[in-house]
């Protein structure tokens, strides 16, 4: 071969070399700019989307709107939490509340966002994120019922919708009331209009309603910690747990949690652990 080729033989070779060579640096994530959902170390079903399970008709938490898109106070935090972890792009899909474990637990969806309270039969199915949601818990009852607080319920007739939380906990905490079991919040609070019941212990967004509409009021507002909302995910998704875990705890601090908690529950008493730091007592 003739000096000159040569020479530029081997200029052609190192330059293809050194493109090759970063080429390899780029793909090997070399960057330390790329972000999780690029290299899915999260592990989704699909790298760069996070594909949530929810509920579409549970105001004010989740629920989609006249155009079909998902809104609420658990899906606006939770869009946050996900773009603080790194990924944008979030897809909602509607499901009854009783499927949405085991979707998560199968792999057809990444998350679970529905204000799921958090229990240990439920860990025996998923993973949770920390606690974002200790909603309150109400009891109803009519104005002349004699019932002042928690303390009046003895020896009363306290229905509750069964399979619930707030049945749970009126099971462990009002011992000395009588529960009655209803399918739901309608049939109880007829059985308090009616006398067939004492008072109706509820979640305390849901009693709103029930109060404008009935004239009952509200004697008891019970913050519900023995079972705070969480995001649901399989038992093997720790790097995404980690992730929202961080997140969460970045959007309690900086006050976006409390932003979203005014807008989606106006009026409503406000769990103080999730407030900035500088804001608890």
């Amino acid at each position: 071969m003739p000096a000159h080729l040569s020479k530029k033989f081997r200029l052609s070779l190192a330059l293809a070399s050194a493109a090759v060579i970063a080429t390899l640096v780029t793909a090997c994530g070399g960057s330390s700019s790329s972000a999780p959902s690029e290299d899915n170390s999260y592990g989704l079903i699909q790298p760069g989307t996070v594909r949530v399970a929810s509920v579409g008709d549970l105001k004010p938490y989740a629920f989609a709107d006249a155009q079909g898109n998902f809104t609420g106070f658990d899906v606006e935090l939770f869009k946050d939490v996900a773009k603080r972890a790194g990924v944008d792009n979030v897809v909602f899909t509607g499901q009854d509340f009783s499927a949405i474990l085991p979707a998560v637990a199968n792999g057809q969806f990444d998350v679970g966002v529905a204000a799921i309270g958090i229990t240990d039969k439920r860990k025996e199915t998923v993973d949770f994120s920390s606690g974002y949601l200790a909603g309150y818990l109400t009891v109803l009852t009519t104005k002349d019922s004699g019932i002042k607080g928690v303390e009046d319920l003895a020896g009363k007739r306290l229905g509750v919708v069964q399979g619930t939380l707030q049945e749970a906990y009126a099971v462990k905490n009002f011992t000395t009331a009588s529960l009655v079991r209803f399918p739901d919040n309608n049939s109880a609070i007829a059985a308090v209009n009616s006398g067939s019941a004492d008072a109706d212990f509820l979640d305390y967004e849901a009693a709103k309603d029930y109060t404008e509409q009935h004239g009952l009021v509200s004697v008891a507002d019970i913050p519900s910690f023995d079972a705070p909302a969480g995001f649901a995910l399989a038992k093997d998704k720790t790097a995404l747990k980690e992730a929202l875990n961080k997140a969460l705890a970045e959007a309690m601090e900086d006050g976006t949690w409390k932003t979203l908690y005014q807008k989606w529950f106006p009026g409503s008493p406000m769990p103080e652990q999730y407030l900035p730091k500088a804001e608890q007592t």
